[in-house]
Parts: structure tokens; C-alpha cells; sequence
């Protein structure tokens, strides 16, 4: 019976163009085509731009060819068979004792490596030896963030291993030498050899530690998009290759001392694809250097730090659980998810624990790992990252004509990208045409504060450092602070029109608005703002007689909530206004000190 099934068989098959017809009257019904509009106009009129260059068609057909998992170009994956990744927590506690209770409890509860920051504010490298104290460092692959120190860090770990008489041999993890991203971090000059020192030692001394980490987050936190830090990872990682070769490495040996950490963002199909574009463009590096079989990159995932909110940010646990899946799917071998109250100081336990047992869950409860490359095969996904790779290729090749990563940083050229594709993003934020949940839509304007220890400041004084709701959350601090000193938070008034099922949408929609800079709303009482709230049909008979009134009451700004022209109003607000104009504007008025 099974055999004799055909399902869709015996339907006509279906044509793009018969898509495209329907395609278009759905548009000329809704208002986006004309009767001009053609149907080969209609994949156009559909498709999403992205931030970084790429098109994102509405209708996928056959994607490219991307092969197999385990073999070049290692588009699906490095390995040839499925596996779990390995749980990476991060530890940046300043008191040793702290790093080794946190560091044991990990272990303990499902965390397979350790990725330890030292340096200013937090760890001493020299404290390693009581950090690690009952850890087996032939079991927990260790990977250093030292920044400038990462010599004294590197020499500290050595000399632990001899002292706890380790297997060199057994030992696995990351000395964390990345002079470029600390150069693109602190405006410094990056001195590559130390770099290639670590990695010629290692080589010799420790082959399952790999000495150089190309951290490309430095620019996904800048602002950049996908392309930018796929790009500039190529190149910090080309320049690494040629210090590398040029201490005396060969090709595939130094390949092997480079793994690639990537942000992984709530954007889930962005987030497979840049890291299946990452090998592909990895391993056409390797290809070019002589070494295509030594070309599998080690990926490193991190959940985004930009993305994660101070304000209601339990939210980021959802955040980080689908860009720990993305990650998981896209092929990392090493996932870090960053705990919920990242953004508000030093974790505390519970935020540690939940970021651990999210990849716990997802690795044996959800089964995500039991299949090599699930997203293979997808259209989408396999065009997506195929114009990622493209697009990330001619964006690094436009670094290496500048004369390299270095180059670039030191020229502006990649500075001047970042804010480029910022801006964008900036005013997309700023519109809500990217919505932040729980901060520029749906805030909740009675949240209690979490209060955590703080945090270490990380290096500056190069790329910026940026976060997708600092614009929303500077104004509820602004607000916060207005109702720490007089009792009151800014209130806005709004003036109603016809009955609620009239005005009901609009109320809901000017209440989340003003929400989103700490401003309430009432409808009793006097404010010097006051929002006209109705439909159109009451504007058009009432809304200039009212502003007049509101006027002489002593309103000094009315808003209206929706879109025209009413003589005596000052500003509209609707869907797609700039918002954080509006609610910076409305605090202004209402003698919120900034």
C-alpha cells in the first residue's frame, strides 16, 4: 500500500509564474501594487533587505549545490557525522574563590569547557592555578580572554599544566591570542608575533590547544551586520595565516591554531546561514593557501550581547534560547549562551544555571545535535548562505585591497562601515521596524529592577560598543530618575474620542508608545502634552475645535495619534514614526531633566 502512495503526485505542478499572478492581486487588494505592476515585478516588491547588502527573496527555488557535511566546503559542517557541541560557559569574576565555585557547578551540572576572561577587573592570570583547583584539565578544555595580557596569561597556563603534571597530549582549549580584535576593541596597534609564538608552542608542545581566537563579535557589537563581521573575520584571519606561516608554520598546521567566535542573534535563519557562509568562505581561503582539506573552521558561538535588554530582561532568556538553537543548527562546534542579566552586572547563579541547562535542553531533551546540518537542503537557508558568503566575500576583499584587517582598522575603512550599517539599524530601531520586546514594544512600566554586583568594564576606547535598546532604555532612566526626585513619573493626557470601540486600538497603541520612554498615561487630571486619541472620522469633525480648547486649557504641545493635517496640532504619532523622537520631544516637554 505504502508503495503505491503519490500524494502530490497527481496534481498539476504548480509554475513561478502562476505564484507571481496570485502574488500580485494579493498586492493590488492590499495596496502595495498598482494595475501597472507587472507580475515580474512582484518578487521585487516582495523581497526584505538586510542589513549588509543581501536580498531576501520571498519564494526560494533550488539552492546551490553545498555538498556534504565533513568535507570541503565544509558548508554543512565539519564533521561528517552529527555530535553535541560542546556547553561554554563564561566566567569574568574578579575573586578567584567565586571563578573556582561557579567553574566546579558547571561542570558538575552539564558545562564540557571553560572560557575564562583575566585581566583588569577580573581574573588575575596568575590566579589560575586556585580558580582551577579540582578541575581536570585533560577533561575541560580551558580557552583564555586575557586581551593585553595574554602572554602572562599563556605562560600561567603552561606552567599549571606542568605543575598538575598534565597529558599534553589530552589537553584541549584556547590560549586566546587575538591582537587584531584587541586593537579593533582599544584603537591600539596589534602586534601579531606574540601571537605566532603561542601558536608555534603549542603546536609543539600542547596539538589539542590552539593558540589564536578570531573574535569577530567585536564587530557584530559595533553595529555590524553579518557580512561586516564575516568579512573582517576572514581578514583578521588571513593576517593571522600569514604571521603563522611566516614564523616558520606550514599551511594545515596553521589552520589548525585558528578558531572563529561568531554572535548568534534571536534572528535564527540570519545566524545558520553566517555560519555556514563562514566555512564556505574559510574554506576557500584554505583552497587558495594549498590546504583544502585542512580548511574545516572551528566555530565558537556566542549569544549576542547587543541584542540583550537591562529593562525586562527575562526576556532574554527567549532570545538567547533561539540563538543558542540557531547556533546549535547552524554547525558551532562550541556554543556560549549568555546568562539573562548580562547587561545588568555580575550573573547570579540562577542566570548562570539557565543559560547552562538551555543547551542542556536543547541538546538532549530537544535532540537538536542528532542531526548533521538539519537546515540543509532548505532553498532558503541554502540561498541565504550563499548571498552571505558572496556578499561577505566581496566586502573582505575590499579590506585586503586596503592592505588587510589592519590596515583597514587603522584607515577608518571598517570603522566607517560599521556606523554605516549602524545607522541603518539605528533608525530602523528608533521606528520600531524592529521591535525590542519588552522595551520598545510591550514595556512594562511597574518592572522591579533586578540589582546585580557590577561588572567588570571591558576594553574600549576603539570600535564602539553597541546595544539595540540603549536608545529606549536611556529614556526610561531618564524617566526612572524624574520619579526618584518628585514622586511622580511623567504623565501624558490623553483625550478621548467616541466610544471604545472607537478609540480602543489607538489607546492601546498611544499607551505602549509613551510605555517605551517610562511615560503613563490618563485620561483624568491635566498634563502640558496632551494626545488626541480617536478614529479619523472624529478627527476630522473635532480634532482642530479640541486642540483650540486643550490650547486655551493650558496645553503647551498636542499630539495626535494617527496621521493628517488638523490645524493647532503639534505632532502626529502613528505606525512608523520615529519613536524615540517622539518620546524624547514629549520628556522635554513635560520638564524631564535629561
Amino acid at each position: 500500500m505504502a508503495g503505491n502512495l503519490t500524494l502530490g503526485a497527481d496534481f498539476p505542478a504548480a509554475t513561478a509564474g502562476q505564484w507571481r499572478r496570485l502574488a500580485l492581486a494579493a498586492l493590488r487588494k492590499s495596496g502595495a501594487a498598482t494595475d501597472e505592476t507587472t507580475p515580474e515585478q512582484v518578487e521585487e516588491l516582495l523581497a526584505t533587505a538586510t542589513y549588509g547588502g543581501p536580498s531576501i527573496a520571498a519564494l526560494h527555488t533550488t539552492g546551490p549545490d553545498s555538498g556534504v557535511p565533513g568535507v570541503p566546503p565544509f558548508v554543512r559542517g565539519t564533521r561528517a557525522a552529527a555530535g553535541a557541541w560542546d556547553i561554554r560557559q563564561r566566567y569574568a569574576d574578579a575573586a578567584p574563590k567565586e571563578a573556582r565555585e561557579a567553574v566546579l557547578t558547571d561542570l558538575e551540572n552539564g558545562a564540557t569547557s571553560l572560557w575564562l576572561v583575566l585581566g583588569d577587573g577580573t581574573l588575575p592570570p596568575d590566579s589560575l592555578p586556585e580558580a582551577l583547583d579540582g578541575v581536570h584539565l585533560d577533561l575541560a578544555a580551558v580557552v583564555l580572554d586575557a586581551g593585553g595580557d595574554t602572554g602572562r596569561a599563556a605562560r600561567a597556563w603552561f606552567e599549571l599544566l606542568a605543575a598538575r603534571g598534565a597529558d599534553p597530549s589530552r589537553v584541549t582549549g584556547n590560549l586566546g591570542a587575538d591582537p587584531l580584535g584587541l586593537g579593533a576593541r582599544t584603537g591600539e596597534a596589534a602586534d601579531l608575533r606574540e601571537a605566532a609564538e603561542l601558536a608555534v608552542r603549542c603546536a609543539a608542545e600542547t596539538p589539542g590547544v590552539r593558540a589564536v581566537t578570531v573574535d569577530a563579535t567585536v564587530y557584530h557589537d559595533a553595529g555590524g551586520s553579518e557580512v561586516e563581521e564575516l568579512a573582517a573575520a576572514t581578514a583578521t584571519g588571513v593576517a593571522y595565516l600569514r604571521a603563522l606561516t611566516g614564523a616558520g608554520m606550514s599551511v594545515p598546521a596553521a589552520l589548525g591554531q585558528l578558531e572563529f567566535r561568531y554572535a548568534a542573534t534571536a534572528d535564527q535563519f540570519a545566524t545558520i546561514a553566517k555560519l555556514r557562509a563562514a566555512r564556505r568562505i574559510w574554506a576557500r581561503v584554505a583552497e587558495l593557501s594549498g590546504a583544502a582539506r585542512a580548511g574545516g573552521q572551528r566555530q565558537h558561538a556566542v549569544t549576542s550581547a547587543a541584542m540583550m535588554t537591562a529593562r525586562d530582561p527575562w526576556v532574554n532568556l527567549l532570545r538567547t534560547t533561539i540563538a543558542a538553537f540557531a547556533a546549535g543548527v547552524g554547525g558551532a562546534q562550541a556554543v556560549t549562551v549568555l546568562p539573562f542579566d548580562h547587561q545588568l552586572g555580575r550573573p547570579e547563579l540562577m542566570a548562570r544555571r539557565l543559560a547552562r541547562n538551555t543547551q542542556t535542553l536543547l541538546v538532549e531533551e530537544s535532540h537538536v545535535a542528532r542531526v548533521a546540518d538539519p537546515a540543509g537542503g532548505s532553498w532558503y537557508v541554502e540561498k541565504y548562505t550563499e548571498q552571505l558568503a558572496v556578499a561577505a566575500w566581496e566586502w573582505f576583499t575590499r579590506i585586503e585591497k586596503e592592505g588587510g584587517a589592519a590596515a583597514a582598522l587603522g584607515s577608518g575603512l571598517i570603522a566607517d562601515r560599521l556606523a554605516e550599517v549602524w545607522a541603518a539599524r539605528e533608525s530602523n530601531l528608533a521606528h520600531r521596524r524592529d521591535p525590542i520586546t519588552g522595551v520598545s514594544e510591550f514595556p512594562d512600566l511597574a518592572e522591579r529592577r533586578l540589582e546585580r554586583r557590577p561588572a567588570a568594564e571591558p576594553p574600549g576606547g576603539g570600535l564602539p560598543r553597541r546595544r539595540y535598546a540603549e536608545a529606549y532604555e536611556r529614556l526610561r532612566d531618564r524617566a526612572d530618575a524624574h520619579l526618584a526626585a518628585t514622586g511622580e513619573r511623567p504623565t501624558v493626557r490623553l483625550a478621548l474620542f467616541g466610544p471604545a470601540a472607537a478609540h480602543g486600538a489607538r489607546l492601546t497603541f498611544t499607551t505602549n508608545l509613551f510605555a517605551a520612554g517610562g511615560i503613563a498615561v490618563t485620561t483624568e487630571g491635566s498634563s502640558p502634552v496632551v494626545v488626541l486619541c480617536g478614529p479619523d472620522k472624529e478627527y476630522a469633525e473635532h480634532a482642530e475645535a479640541e486642540a483650540a480648547r486643550l490650547r486655551e486649557a493650558g496645553a503647551t504641545r498636542i499630539v495626535l495619534a494617527g496621521k493628517g493635517e488638523y490645524a493647532g496640532v503639534d505632532t502626529y504619532v502613528h505606525v512608523g514614526a520615529d519613536a524615540v523622537a517622539v518620546l524624547t520631544t514629549t520628556l522635554d516637554d513635560l520638564g524631564v531633566a535629561r
